[in-house]
This record gives structure tokens, C-alpha cells and sequence, in this order.
């Protein structure tokens, strides 16, 4: 990443003025110039007014899609860093908002399980609770099934993802240097499009399917040309629940499947397949953990929504020639127990990582 010369407050003062300008002089930050924006607000090398005075600018003028993939390039240059091992199968990396959930019960943390179970490896990525909404994160979930996730060295994360085909990076251990926009959120009272760069962004370097959630159309398409620029080859956008990307079984799921920047809209329909219900809505950290329980074996109220998500990620990752053929097979790991020992085996590695 080229940085030019002159004193990091001055050079942010001239990104400032393009993206802080009025309506008919703001101008749009060329890739190389989003970039060094955000390598200046990470490494604090712009003041703290000036920093405040970007997000919220940017956020009113809305972030255009090269912008978006610069920032992009400095969260891959300063970030943490994993790689699967030669002959791995490409991991699925499911991108969601790290202000975690509210309103539904989560899938995700069992969605993984079972395509664990079914030899497809994952990768996570989030933080602890943060604003806006300060919701349940999956580090919270997973500690609520066992699992505790926070703590480890980058390299055990990397390690865990060649031995139990399992990754989540957590932001706070492994790229504490993000952590310092947090506070901006709180103080700002919303979310700037640098938030945007969880719904795109994946440590994992190499051959993947990123799946990307959103919740407005323009976020999407502008998704759809960002990651084109940042050349991720297979991508998935989701209109999952709460911007995240599970996928609801009250509604249709609007989705598309993005190869080498060509989109292709699929609309999926939960009724079609016996799986429509209402989205279950979240309670508490203890209610969810029995919930996520009775669902790995084969039972309760999330055990709908759990075959659906599985069998359309098996689907959307190659595991399955057909929807309906990956339902299926999330059936059998539900119906034979092997979801609920992807959970054990975790288990097992947790506690010996926390006896060293």
C-alpha cells in the first residue's frame, strides 16, 4: 500500500474535504485515497474531530463501491490473516454485522455445526458486544454452548481451522487495532459505512465462498461491484435476518449468487420445502443454548430453521448437487447425531486449549 508523503493529519484533511463537501462539490475517494483514509483512522494518525467528521460524512453521502473495496485493501493489509491447509476444502465465510442480534434467535452457530459435521469448513469473524445495537455476538453463543473462542493466539485459531476445519476470528485479540472506531459508533449514535466492511471483509485468504448479508437493496449491488473490484471470485448475498446471514423461514429469501462479478438472483422459498414458520424470536443466552440443544437433536423450535439454512449453504457451497439434496443430507446429520458431535469434538478442543 503506497502512502503519501506529508504529515498524516494534513493528508486526512484533503480525503475530509472530498467526502465533506455539499452536495454539488463532494466528490467521491478513488480506491488508493479510501485506503490510506482508514489506514490513517487505524492507525490514529488523523484526530479524533477529524475522524468523527468523516464517518458521519461519509455515512450521509453514502460510501460509493471503490471507496468500499480501498477500505477494504487496508482491512486485508493490516488485518489478521488465515489460509486453509493444501487440499482443504474451501472454507464458507459467513459476513454479519458485529453488533451481533436482538430480535431472532440465531442459526448461524448451528448452521456451522452442521456443515462441520458434513466436512464443509468455516470461517466466523466478530467482536464482543459493541454499539449500536450491542447485540449477542457469536462469541457469546458459542460460550453458551461450550465453546469458549476468545483468548487464543491467531495461530491456535489457524490451527483449528486445519484440524477442525472451524475458525472464528475475534476482533478484539486479533485486530485490536479496529477497536478503536468503536467508539466512534457510541458516540455518533449510528453506524458508519466503515461497519460496512464486516459484510464484506473475511480473514481468510485463498480459495472461499464469502456470504454477505444485507438488508437494503442499494447496499447490495453496491456489495455486489465492491467485491468485484477486491476479486473475490464466488460470493453469496443474503437478505438474512437482522442484516446478518441466516436465512428467515417467515418469508421468502431473497439471495444471489455472484461468479466472477455476474449476479444471479435466486429467491428461495422455505413453504416450498415444509420449512416455513415464524422466525423465533430472541429471549435470552440460556433459552437460546436449550433451543440450539434440542435442535441438534432433532427437535424444538429452531429445528426448522436450522435443516433450511444448512441444506441452502451445503447447496450454495457445492456439497449438494440440488436444494432439496442438501436438505436432505442437513436431515441426516440432524436425524444421525453427527451435528451434535461436530459440537462435542469442539467442545473437547476447547477444554484442552484452556488446560495448557
Amino acid at each position: 500500500m503506497t502512502i503519501a508523503e506529508g504529515s498524516g493529519k494534513e493528508r486526512f484533511k484533503n480525503h475530509l474535504r472530498k467526502v465533506g463537501s455539499g452536495e454539488h462539490t463532494s466528490k467521491g475517494l478513488s480506491r488508493e485515497e479510501a485506503a490510506e483514509a482508514l489506514d490513517l483512522m487505524l492507525q490514529q494518525e488523523a484526530t479524533p474531530a477529524q475522524i468523527g467528521a468523516f464517518l458521519i460524512a461519509h455515512r450521509i453521502r453514502r460510501p460509493e463501491p471503490q471507496e468500499l473495496t480501498g477500505m477494504l485493501d487496508t482491512y486485508r493489509h493490516l488485518g489478521p490473516k488465515l489460509q486453509s491447509k493444501a487440499g482443504q476444502t474451501p472454507p464458507v465465510c459467513f459476513c454479519m454485522p458485529f453488533d451481533g442480534r436482538t430480535r431472532t434467535a440465531p442459526i448461524y452457530p448451528l448452521t456451522t455445526l452442521v456443515l462441520l459435521a458434513l466436512g464443509q469448513p468455516v470461517v466466523l469473524q466478530g467482536g464482543n458486544r459493541m454499539p449500536i445495537k450491542y447485540g449477542v455476538t457469536a462469541i457469546d453463543l458459542f460460550r453458551e454452548l461450550g465453546v469458549e473462542l476468545s483468548g487464543l493466539p491467531l495461530e491456535t485459531v489457524q490451527d483449528g481451522l486445519q484440524t477442525n476445519g472451524f475458525a472464528l476470528v475475534h476482533q478484539p485479540d486479533h485486530f485490536a487495532i479496529a477497536e478503536s472506531l468503536i467508539t466512534y459508533r457510541e458516540e455518533l449514535g449510528k453506524r458508519p459505512p466503515v461497519a460496512s466492511l464486516e459484510l464484506l471483509w473475511t480473514p481468510h485468504q485463498g480459495a472461499h465462498l464469502l456470504i454477505s448479508g444485507f438488508v437494503h437493496p442499494p447496499t447490495e449491488s453496491r456489495a455486489w461491484e465492491a467485491l468485484r473490484l477486491a476479486e473475490e471470485a464466488q460470493v453469496v448475498t443474503v437478505k438474512g435476518l437482522e442484516g446478518g446471514t441466516d436465512l428467515p423461514i417467515g418469508r421468502a429469501c431473497i439471495t444471489a449468487k455472484v461468479d466472477g462479478g455476474h449476479a444471479q438472483r435466486l429467491i428461495l422459498h422455505p413453504r416450498d420445502h415444509d420449512c416455513y414458520e415464524a422466525d423465533l424470536e430472541w429471549t435470552d443466552p440460556a433459552t437460546w443454548a436449550q433451543q440450539a440443544l434440542e435442535a441438534l437433536n432433532n427437535s424444538g423450535p429452531l429445528l426448522s430453521a436450522l435443516r433450511w439454512n444448512a441444506g441452502v449453504y451445503l447447496w450454495f457451497a457445492g456439497q449438494s448437487a440440488t436444494l432439496e439434496a442438501g436438505l436432505e443430507r442437513a436431515q441426516e446429520a440432524l436425524e444421525g447425531g453427527t451435528a451434535l458431535t461436530a459440537l462435542h469434538q469442539l467442545q473437547a478442543w476447547s477444554k484442552a486449549l484452556a488446560m495448557r
